[in-house]
């Protein structure tokens, strides 16, 4: 079962950048599509980005297209979330996920198996 640990939150003022990584272990990683959600104080958890196993194809929720960047290295076994122009309701905690299906939009509604435990964004006003 794959294991995995986020990193690179922190706080930010409004129009600035974070790059968030998220190492996996426990797993052959081009195995899973990986994601991040995110769940702001008070709010459900909700869809960010995600990118397919090969890492040749992103997806992107409305609210932050054209701001962040997903990608992934296979050999570091890692995903990255680059995050521009922050907004303070970008504020949440932010999760990655992995799941071994191929499907991004039913991942992206419906969630991932595999969780991290979450590192925290604060974007300042």
């Amino acid at each position: 079962q794959v294991q995995l640990v986020e990193s690179g939150g922190g706080l930010v003022q409004a129009g600035g950048s974070l790059r968030l990584s998220c190492v996996a272990s426990e797993g052959t990683f081009s195995s899973y599509t990986m994601g991040w959600f995110r769940q702001a104080p008070g709010k459900i958890r909700e869809f960010v980005a995600a990118i397919t196993k090969s890492g040749d194809i992103p997806y992107y929720a409305n609210s932050v297209k054209g701001r962040f960047t997903i990608s992934r290295d296979n050999v570091e076994s890692t995903v990255y979330l680059q995050m521009d122009s922050l907004k303070p309701e970008d504020t949440a905690v932010y999760f990655c996920a992995a799941d071994s299906s191929d499907k991004l939009v039913a991942l992206s509604l419906y969630g991932m198996n595999y969780w991290g435990k979450g590192t925290l964004v604060t974007v300042s006003s």
